[in-house]
């Protein structure tokens, strides 16, 4: 635990033991450095620590105070533990809901995408221009698959500092995560047969299944814990399923973050069978502790793990660029993506390789997870003060989407049609299954900087709820 963490929770539990109570001023950070034998920075960074947790708040001109510590949410909870789905449907429907969160009239709470405003990047823009004026016709031929050899290199280099051996030859660049994700899911699957998602899944998932005409066998996930194994491994038996696509940290919808024991024996129920994992891992930076989960990649002795993850919910959203970390498959990727797009955007690899070499990634990243934190808090604070309290809403410890749930009897699509009307959007939990299983729940986007707009757009969401009558 680094010094100002310590200095963090030194503060934390004497706000838990009432030391300083809700509306107290703490000590200026000179005062406190002085007392505690700290450097200033130090302090200013034990301070944002605590202030991304929503335990104090800055007030420009006067200091830090201990934040209003609202009543704990209650918890959403686990659904059915499998569902079979023969034919998923679902492209349509998602397609209307992303359409309206493009109004910029809209409250757009129903949005997959994080806050353009988390990535003014002049930086990345410089690098954009710099390697424009060095672009040759060499370069269009030098990075096709598997993509900018100095890009990979990189990627592979930040594996390496997380301890883990990826080489930069098992890395594929793509134009984003969906197209990793895709492509990985085309490598180890043929049409018709089974693959193992969450409940509620990620959208995504269900469109590439839609599109690949194969069969998704739902697991329950719990919006803390993630996906029940033993449900999973009931499901290996049941059916001959080729491959498993899940979210290992922050998962879209819910939030939740495999615990590490849990990550050890996935890994070991899909090895006994090799069963091929799609580990989707677009959140995996976006974590709000001190030190970054390993995803279940570093448990891969076998080459059996795909790895997908991307810059586009860390960096530059608009850039499209992702990869996959493809073990035994990177050449089978390599010559789908060649048959598909060809090549990933040849610019947006060179500049986003420039930036990582000497933009200050991990500067921003920092910032980056400081404000989400203190977003996510936000909003549940907003949430609890105007909610009625039979509402259950996550509580995830990274990634920007909060999960929540009705009474069983009130739908979400009522919701968010009722929403949307008065300037709202939402994402309604149809988004998120091939069946009726999530009605009455929703997704919210937290990444949003907290205004006056936002905090009467979750008035409204809390009146509706009220509102709302018991489906027939």
């Amino acid at each position: 635990m680094t010094r100002y963490e310590q200095l963090a929770q030194q503060i934390r539990e004497q706000i838990q033991n009432r030391v300083w109570r809700a509306g107290d001023k703490l000590p200026s950070l000179r005062e406190s450095g002085k007392r505690a034998g700290l450097s200033l920075m130090t302090v200013v960074q034990a301070y944002q620590l605590l202030e991304s947790q929503g335990w104090i708040v800055a007030r420009p001109q006067s200091g830090y105070y201990v934040a209003a510590r609202p009543q704990p949410l209650p918890q959403p909870v686990r659904g059915e533990k499998m569902l079979l789905s023969e034919q998923v449907d679902i492209n349509t429907f998602v397609f209307d809901v992303l359409q309206a969160c493009k109004d910029p009239e809209i409250v757009p709470f129903g949005s997959a995408f994080p806050d353009a405003t988390l990535f003014a990047q002049p930086k990345l823009a410089r690098a954009l221009s710099s390697v424009a004026r060095k672009f040759t016709p060499h370069s269009s031929l030098a990075n096709l698959p598997p993509g900018n050899d100095a890009l990979r290199r990189n990627i592979a280099q930040r594996y390496a500092l997380s301890g883990m051996q990826v080489a930069p030859d098992e890395i594929v660049i793509t134009a984003g995560a969906m197209e990793s994700l895709s492509l990985s899911l085309q490598a180890v699957t043929q049409p018709g047969d089974y693959v193992a998602i969450e409940s509620p899944a990620f959208y995504g998932a269900l469109q590439a299944l839609e599109r690949l005409r194969l069969k998704a066998v739902a697991i329950a996930t719990h919006p803390q814990d993630g996906i029940d194994l033993d449900a999973l491994e009931q499901a290996l038996e049941q059916y001959p399923i080729k491959a498993c696509w899940l979210m290992t940290h922050f998962q879209n919808p819910l939030g939740a973050t495999l615990p590490e024991e849990n990550k050890q024996r996935l890994v070991s129920l899909l090895r006994e069978r090799q069963i091929s994992l799609i580990e989707d891992d677009v959140y995996g930076e976006l974590y709000f502790s001190a030190e970054r989960p390993l995803p279940a990649k570093a448990l891969d002795n076998g080459g059996q793990i795909l790895h997908c993850s991307s810059f586009s919910k860390c960096l530059a959203p608009g850039f499209r660029v992702g990869w996959v970390a493809a073990g035994r498959y990177a050449q089978q990727i390599q010559r789908l993506q060649l048959m598909s797009t060809v090549s990933t955007s040849v610019p947006t690899q060179m500049a986003i390789a420039d930036y990582l070499l000497h933009g200050g990634y991990d500067t921003h990243l920092r910032r980056l997870r400081r404000l989400l934190a203190q977003r996510q808090s936000m909003m549940r604070q907003a949430i609890a003060h105007h909610f009625p309290p039979t509402v259950k809403v996550s509580q995830p410890d990274g990634g920007y989407f909060l999960w929540l749930e009705l009474d069983p009897a009130l739908w979400s699509m009522e919701l968010y049609q009722r929403a949307l009307a008065l300037g709202v959007s939402i994402a309604p939990g149809r988004m998120f299954t091939t069946g009726n299983h999530f009605n009455h729940c929703f997704r919210l986007n937290a990444s949003f900087d907290w205004s006056d707009k936002h905090e009467a757009a979750i008035k409204t969401l809390a009146k509706l709820i009220r509102q709302l009558e018991p489906a027939g």
